[in-house]
């Protein structure tokens, strides 16, 4: 089999793990993301929770990331259809609800993990620290922040041309922009800092929750502590699994980028598109 056959089979390979695996992900996701939210708001209980609230949070923005980046991979790998070439808007938009989702859904998992620790800590003072009022500040204000950051997002990403062929294609031509997003957005505020904060709390929560058992606490309370709890390190232990092998393939994918080797590129690519499936579970978990 000529060199040229296997880099072809290799994307097409690459394009059905995206399509199919893709495909299955995101119904499943948008699905369950929609129920979290029935759930999160029909319950009063939950309705008053802090860390309820952050895990509404993080359903709601899961749902638009699925939609706005699941979505387009699975166009444009299964039917050759990318929206972000078509229109100049969407090639801006796409790119900054990408880096507003991703960033609100791990804050509101790192708030949820943080606010868990302090709702089963022994200690009273620490305990007030989980307040369905902060909640809605924190919330509030990383929302803020987080409009701002994709504001460089709007003014970088725009139609370029390939000088051979004349695709017009959804990138940035700005290199210290880029270096940001590979290294700055990817590899530590969407990578390492909330798997860090998520791994630590999410420790500390459960070694309170092992011993909730043995202090003076409401029966109500003490479960819906357990339950919230549950909910939460499982998204975390999801959230180690499927976002550490991606950020590790894109930062050494983005170190080798000038590789001219076919067979290389055409072997990452299956990997990235298999890193890429998993991090796209944690938004649909």
């Amino acid at each position: 089999m000529s060199s040229s056959a296997i880099v072809a089979a290799q994307t097409l390979i690459a394009q059905n793990i995206i399509l199919y695996g893709g495909a299955i992900i995101l119904v499943l996701g948008v699905l369950g993301g929609c129920l979290n939210t029935i759930v999160f708001t029909s319950l009063r209980t939950f309705r008053e929770n802090s860390c309820a609230y952050y895990l509404l949070i993080m359903s709601i923005v899961n749902i638009g990331q699925l939609l706005t980046g699941l979505l387009s991979r699975i166009m444009i790998s299964g039917f050759a259809i990318d929206w972000t070439q078509a229109s100049l808007f969407y090639c801006k938009f796409r790119y900054f609800i990408f880096q507003l989702s991703t960033l609100l859904s791990f804050t509101s998992l790192c708030l949820a993990t943080i606010d868990q620790y302090f709702a089963t800590c022994s200690i009273l003072r620490w305990q007030q620290w989980s307040n369905i009022k902060y909640s809605h500040r924190l919330i509030g204000l990383f929302l803020i922040i987080w409009l701002l950051h994709g504001i460089p997002f709007l003014f970088f990403y725009s139609h370029a041309k390939l000088p051979t062929t004349d695709i017009i294609f959804c990138t940035s031509m700005n290199s210290v922009f880029l270096k940001y997003y590979s290294y700055g957005f990817v590899l530590i505020l969407s990578g390492l800092l909330p798997v860090l904060i998520t791994g630590v709390f999410g420790f500390l929560a459960y070694h309170n929750v092992r011993n909730i058992a043995y202090r003076t606490v409401p029966l109500v309370r003490r479960e819906l502590d357990k339950q919230l709890t549950v909910m939460v390190l499982t998204q975390v232990i999801c959230n180690c699994f499927s976002i550490i092998p991606y950020i590790t393939v894109n930062t050494i994918a983005s170190s080798y980028s000038s590789t001219i080797n076919p067979n290389v590129i055409g072997i990452v690519q299956i990997i990235a598109a298999v890193t890429i499936c998993l991090y796209y579970i944690f938004f649909a978990v």
